[in-house]
């Protein structure tokens, strides 16, 4: 009879035996552990960072104030820190490249999913993702200097050197990679049996496409949008060199407008007095864009864990 405190039972192959402690993968296992760790310990430092400012910044200004006055000029005399103008602009420049970025990203996706061959796919993917390689920077002069001039030259309106629309549309198209990629990602994990059924029906590749693989990748093309969206809310480079810089709460995509973003980037950058309220400034709109993309991600994991679909 084997010994019950065996190392290796009767049977099992010599190179299955755990016969010694395997501390290469003890050792992977704890840089996994310190990666993760080291993500939480960002965020709390990031928090932690935001939290001090933010709370001396509402002890001297009124959160009624700063939530609900549509007038933002902090260092103009006298001041004035409503901060609904750079949220709206923020928000205004995030759907535009929604608008953008979706409808692309998705078409993208289901051609290099359903249609393209792998030889194709593995040339047109990469190209794609170069655009997330290209410094925002170059984006902002891109829309300042070409996309202005000629939404100037074919749009019969009077539109501004800096404004929304431009930098909203340039916004779109260097986000489009993340919605294309994750989402060509998600409907690639479809089992190939769930397409072979609608071929069996008689559905044309259109319509398999659109209906059932479409669906059944739904919970990650949900996550890849959310994503993008959140990183086109916080981009700062295209909105501060295109957007122009003027805290203007208007609804008209033809002028100037401040994002979020592009406040934090121009205060940050000038000659503020450190330990001021106009510094402090900083601190709380930052913890504002911070909660606001906090809740998009929020939401993104609810409805992926809503609309997952398990396959065996």
């Amino acid at each position: 009879m084997a010994d019950r405190n065996s190392a290796t039972v009767p049977g099992t192959p010599q190179s299955l035996a755990r016969s010694r402690p395997r501390y290469g993968e003890m050792a992977i296992k704890a840089i996994l552990m310190v990666a993760a760790l080291v993500s939480i310990a960002t965020t709390v430092g990031i928090v932690l960072s935001l939290l001090g400012p933010t709370v001396k910044f509402f002890g001297e200004v009124s959160a009624v104030e700063f939530f609900t006055s549509t007038s933002w000029g902090p260092l103009f005399e006298p001041p004035h820190y409503g901060v609904a103008p750079l949220v709206n602009a923020t928000l205004i420049t995030t759907g535009i490249a929604v608008v953008v970025a979706v409808p692309l990203g998705l078409a993208s996706a289901i051609y290099l999913s359903e249609y393209a061959k792998p030889r194709v796919r593995k040339i047109f993917k990469p190209v794609l993702e170069v655009l997330a390689g290209v410094p925002t920077v170059v984006f902002g002069f891109f829309a300042l200097s070409f996309v202005t001039p000629l939404l100037r030259s074919i749009l019969p309106f009077d539109i501004e050197i800096f404004n929304a629309l431009s930098a909203g549309l340039v916004v779109g198209f260097m986000i489009i990679p993340i919605v294309a990629s994750l989402s060509e990602d998600a409907m690639s994990a479809v089992p190939n049996g769930l397409r072979e059924g609608a071929y069996a029906l008689g559905s044309s590749k259109m319509v398999t496409s659109l209906r059932v693989v479409l669906p059944a990748a739904f919970s990650g093309i949900v996550a890849a949008v959310i994503l993008a969206v959140s990183r086109g809310a916080g981009e700062t480079m295209i909105v501060y060199i295109a957007g122009g810089g003027q805290p203007n709460f208007t609804f008209d995509i033809l002028r100037a407008m401040q994002t979020m973003a592009a406040f934090i980037a121009a205060a940050g950058s000038g000659d503020i007095p450190v330990g001021t309220v106009d510094y402090d400034t900083i601190f709380a709109v930052g913890a504002l864009l911070f909660v606001m993309t906090f809740a998009m991600n929020y939401v993104s994991t609810r409805l992926v864990r809503r609309f997952r679909e398990v396959y065996e």
